[in-house]
């Protein structure tokens, strides 16, 4: 199987409009890691990502009649432009139905090459569904972004070029998992040419559709995907690409939000690329890896994937990364309101780096505070929460809290002095015009809104902590109205940040 591949991939038209690219030395990850980190550059692509190999590979072998009538494709980025400027050096008519929730600069890079741009939907799928409809009424050529032989073979020449840039052992390969298109054509390569490179695939730890996959024996479809790495936030593998990744990966890493973000920062400090979240997922799994495997004088390699992220989200990605590189420590911590107790608590805490201190009054007895504490690993942060703890000051680890890092930081203050039946919830609300207003005429006049707070991080979806004061008599009808909504939501009154800093 691999062989008839190998064929396809060694044949592939792509160089018409891809480049070559780099495999560049990651220096200061190397030497923290005690590897030799090497990083296959796709992000210096002409559309920043490897998506144009596969595209044009496949559009290059239209018959004339399929030209003739033109594609269409359904992306929400990566692939939509690879399509589009392929469709534009071929002469071809493309379309490209996109969910409206798509960030404007991808819509504006892909507008560029001249195709048509068909906004549909909130997500991958409604856009999809609009795109297969497009198909049967105009004759149009679907370019699946993943799911072809030929996208695949296409996406495959980036396995060919590391191995033709790289000289002696290579321990293994580290591979950013969406649809699985790049996922199985560098596997089907190398597993070919040089069968002893272990092919490590890289799925973010709330969209792995693969790894369930591969457990299961069966593909397997996610009822939800997080949507930070949007560029590999799939709920379905391709049917050929699994059949590929089940005989030819060796093993899947998963990683978490903070991990990617600090993921982003490890390609920035060595390369100065800023990498998408889905870019530099490969990364992040390659640092997993090696530090579950213990690995020392091996040579690695992760490809960075691509670079279409939008510039305000790199405020989140720069928060988060410390925390992902278990840089910053952050805790919930009770301390007596009483003259000095502050002066103690900061003597107690040393010359440790302080990252945030938010205190608001709260009563005569106690004070709470967020902290957070630069620290060098995991175990520095466990030393000083034993070191607090012996000193008598109730604490919260809260590193790993989402509500805590997205909200609650933000929003520090003290507690209403009368408020009944309040309940918490956190929402991602698509990002489009009206999706505030939708909620609203939604729940009515019925409940009172008690809080409020929202941040975007220039993705598809805005976060939202909101505090609804709901009586129990009410809860069946309320439930109802979480359910009609149709909005991702999380219910979070039980979380323990919340009673710390807001109930």
């Amino acid at each position: 199987m691999p062989k008839r591949y190998l064929n396809k991939i060694l044949n592939a038209r792509v160089y018409d409009v891809a480049r070559e690219t780099p495999l560049d030395e990651a220096p200061t990850l190397s030497e923290r890691l005690g590897n030799r980190v090497l990083i296959k550059r796709e992000d210096l692509q002409p559309v920043h990502s490897f998506k144009l190999r596969g595209a044009y590979n496949k559009m290059i072998q239209l018959s004339p009649a399929d030209r003739k009538r033109g594609v269409i494709a359904a992306s929400a980025g990566n692939h939509a432009q690879g399509v589009a400027l392929a469709a534009n050096r071929l002469g071809i008519k493309a379309t490209i139905v996109m969910p409206r929730t798509t960030p404007e600069i991808k819509i504006d890079a892909t507008a560029k090459w001249g195709a048509k741009i068909v906004l549909h939907g909130d997500d991958y799928q409604e856009a999809l569904g609009r795109a297969m409809e497009l198909v049967e009424k105009k004759r149009l050529t679907f370019v699946h972004p993943y799911d072809d032989p030929d996208v695949i073979a296409g996406q495959g020449t980036v396995g060919m070029e590391i191995l033709r840039q790289i000289t002696g052992d290579v321990h293994a390969i580290f591979i950013p998992v969406g649809g699985g298109g790049l996922l199985s054509g560098v596997a089907a390569y190398v597993k070919t040419v040089r069968p002893e490179i272990k092919i490590i695939g890289v799925e973010p730890a709330d969209a792995a559709s693969l790894t369930r996959s591969i457990e299961r024996k069966r593909r397997v479809n996610l009822d939800q995907v997080g949507i930070f790495a949007d560029g590999v936030a799939v709920r379905q593998v391709g049917k050929e690409t699994f059949r590929l990744a089940r005989k030819l990966v060796d093993e899947m890493v998963l990683a978490s939000v903070d991990e990617i973000c600090a993921a982003v920062k490890d390609l920035f400090d060595d390369t100065r690329a800023i990498a998408e979240p889905a870019g530099a997922l490969a990364t992040a799994g390659l640092k997993i890896y090696a530090a579950k495997k213990r690995l020392k004088g091996k040579t690695l390699v992760a490809i960075n994937s691509g670079a279409n992220v939008n510039f305000d989200r790199l405020r989140h990605i720069s928060e988060r990364a410390e925390l992902g590189e278990q840089r910053e420590a952050l805790f919930a911590v009770t301390i007596p309101e009483r003259v000095g107790s502050f002066r103690r608590f900061c003597r107690i805490l040393g010359k440790r780096s302080v990252t945030e201190f938010n205190y608001r009054y709260s009563d005569k007895a106690e004070a709470q505070i967020f902290l957070g504490v630069r620290i060098g690993d995991q175990k520095e942060k466990n030393t000083l929460l034993a070191t607090l703890r012996r000193n008598g000051y109730p604490v919260t680890d809260l590193t790993d809290n989402d509500t805590a890092k997205l909200h609650i930081r933000h929003m520090v203050g003290g507690r209403p002095p009368d408020i009944e039946d309040e309940r918490i919830y956190r929402f991602e609300f698509p990002e489009r015009p009206g999706a505030l207003m939708n909620f609203l005429d939604h729940m009515g006049a019925r409940w009172n809104i008690s809080l409020f707070h929202y941040r975007n991080h220039g993705s598809a979806f805005g976060r939202v902590l909101c505090g609804i004061q709901v009586p129990a008599a009410d809860m069946k009808a309320f439930d109802a109205f979480l359910e009609t909504l149709g909005y991702n939501h999380w219910h979070e009154t039980t979380n323990p940040v919340y009673r710390t800093f807001l109930n």
